[in-house]
């Protein structure tokens, strides 16, 4: 069990999780392990630590800090297509109505279909859109040239690669200090 001036509970030392090229596995949901998971991978020799706690865990025989960075050692590319869901698709849309462009909290927000399925609309990518709740109801059935409602963005299967990029806007609930250069290497920085 953990012991140091910061415990506050198991779940309060999550270890960010770096892919061989020391970026996140993922930004959105941030890729982060429990401090078990993340000690079980030091002693299994798959990751390196990068940073640490100052929060220690014991055995009869040693002394380990708990790790707060670790990096992979194997490369683990990114899926080439992102998965279709629904949290994906409102990902795509950086959580934006794309009628009227409100941005919500993803239990706020609907999806709409722009072709709807009662007009042969299929769900696919490229006729999904996010949509608020009162935009969806608006929209109905109709195409968007009856009802003049057009999404302010093309819908289109996005990269992996675009929806990290997307995730990035959305910081995650906890944020240790010892992550923030690993997430935000590439921000401009303060003179």
């Amino acid at each position: 069990m953990p012991d140091g001036g910061q415990f506050v509970g198991a779940q309060s030392f999550p270890a960010l999780v770096l892919n061989a090229d020391f970026r996140p596995l993922s930004y959105f949901p941030l890729s982060i392990w429990a401090w078990q998971d993340a000690v079980k991978a030091v002693f299994l020799d798959r990751v390196s630590v990068l940073n640490e706690y100052d929060a220690q865990v014991h055995s009869p025989s040693m002394t380990m800090r708990l790790p707060s960075v670790i990096a992979l050692k194997e490369y683990i590319p990114a899926a080439r297509r992102p998965a279709f869901t629904r949290f994906n698709v409102f990902l795509r849309d950086s959580f934006e109505c794309q009628y009227c462009t409100d941005a919500l909290p993803a239990h706020d927000l609907t999806f709409d279909h722009v072709i709807p399925r009662s007009r042969g609309g299929r769900t696919t990518w490229e006729n999904v859109v996010t949509a608020c709740g009162p935009c969806n109801l608006r929209k109905g059935s109709k195409l968007p040239r009856e009802c003049r409602m057009f999404p302010v963005q093309e819908p289109r299967q996005p990269t992996s690669w675009e929806l990290q990029e997307n995730g990035r806007a959305f910081p995650p609930n906890h944020l240790h200090e010892s992550w923030r250069d690993y997430l935000y290497w590439d921000s401009e920085l303060e003179s």
